[in-house]
């Protein structure tokens, strides 16, 4: 029985589902300040508009009994186009604002200069690095190989 709570715990405890719980709060809260938006701010001013708060029955007909409400669909189509707008322009705009002003002062911060040590390592690296590459560019396979001073090559020799 102790393995099945010590399972469950690992499980809950896990950081994605944390991290998923942490964004239906975040989103169930979004969603009021959404809402809260078009609701207090943008419908008025489609009534203002429009003429009326309720667009579900405007174009309304009935056919044989049947009643058709494409101010259903407009209405619903509005709705949607707010919320859209509302979620770009109070939201989306002013936080990519905010990440691109972030990222000026970010880029005008200068990069802190690295640990003595470090700063030594990499000079050891660049310096093995320089001494790694060929003299010259092109230059023979021959040139690298040891040689007597007659120009033949040294006994035992083979290359580097």
């Amino acid at each position: 029985m102790q393995s099945v709570f010590t399972g469950f715990r690992d499980f809950i405890m896990r950081g994605n589902v944390l991290e998923l719980a942490v964004a239906v709060v975040i989103g169930t809260a979004f969603t009021a300040l959404v809402n809260g938006i078009v609701e207090g701010l943008l419908n008025p001013l489609v009534a203002l508009v429009a003429g009326r708060t309720d667009l579900s029955r405007v174009g309304a007909f009935t056919v044989n009994g049947t009643e058709f409400r494409p101010g259903l669909a407009i209405d619903a189509l509005i709705t949607f186009l707010l919320v859209a707008a509302a979620v770009y322009f109070f939201i989306k705009l002013p936080l990519s604002k905010l990440a691109a002003l972030r990222a000026r002062e970010d880029a005008a911060t200068p990069a802190p200069a690295p640990a003595p040590d470090v700063a030594l390592l990499a000079e050891i690296r660049d310096l093995l690095a320089e001494r790694a590459r060929p003299a010259h560019v092109g230059a023979h396979a021959a040139a690298d190989t040891e040689q007597e001073p007659d120009g033949s090559p040294a006994s035992g020799s083979s290359g580097r």
